[in-house]
């Protein structure tokens, strides 16, 4: 019996056909985003982002977002 040696991304592209099939699309992404480093820094976009809030600011936008669902 032969086996044959399969690139790195035909055996992904395989992997992620079963996924969607068994499980789907939506459950297919939230489990590989599991496994996903993500990229640039996430402490300094924090800092920039919220660099001109106060913590008072920040937990009043909170109880809006909360208010609203």
């Amino acid at each position: 019996m032969t086996i044959e040696s399969q690139s790195l991304q035909k055996i992904t592209e395989k992997a992620i056909k079963i996924l969607s099939k068994e499980m789907g699309i939506a459950d297919t992404i939230r489990f590989l985003n599991q496994f996903s480093s993500g990229y640039g820094n996430y402490t300094e976009e924090r800092k920039l982002m919220f660099q001109d809030l106060t913590l008072d600011d920040i937990l009043k936008e909170m109880d809006q977002e909360l208010d609203e669902d």
